[in-house]
């Protein structure tokens, strides 16, 4: 097992665990909660919200910023930022969280525009 190492800078709020040989850049935030496995590598002036889970042996890209309870399951670019469990980009996790308290109209919809088809077919010649 290899060392971890925690830059200059770094900013960690209570119950965070770091596991082995992981290393996060300089000047990184991170709020309570977060857990980070083994081998995984954090670039320089990463956010990371509250209940941040990640996987082992993934690099998180310098610049990046996480969002609260999210999940992160693979490497993420420099710069990135993403939401959710798994994680994908935020601006996508806001546009389905909006959508989301709309899919049982939504489906009820579709189930009525689809019966009307129907009808209308059987009215063709």
């Amino acid at each position: 097992m290899g060392s971890t190492i925690i830059h200059r800078g770094v900013k960690l709020d209570n119950l965070i665990q770091v596991a082995h040989n992981c290393e996060i850049g300089k000047n990184t935030v991170m709020a309570a909660q977060v857990g980070i496995a083994g081998s995984t590598k954090i670039g320089e002036s990463c956010v990371l919200g509250g209940q941040v889970g990640i996987g082992g042996h993934i690099a998180i890209g310098s610049h990046s910023q996480i969002g609260a309870q999210s999940g992160i399951i693979s490497n993420t670019p420099e710069g990135s930022e993403v939401m959710g469990s798994p994680a994908y980009s935020i601006k996508n996790y806001f546009k389905s969280s909006i959508i989301i308290p709309k899919l049982p109209d939504m489906y009820r919809q579709i189930n009525a525009l689809e019966k009307e088809i129907m009808e209308l077919k059987k009215q063709l010649p």
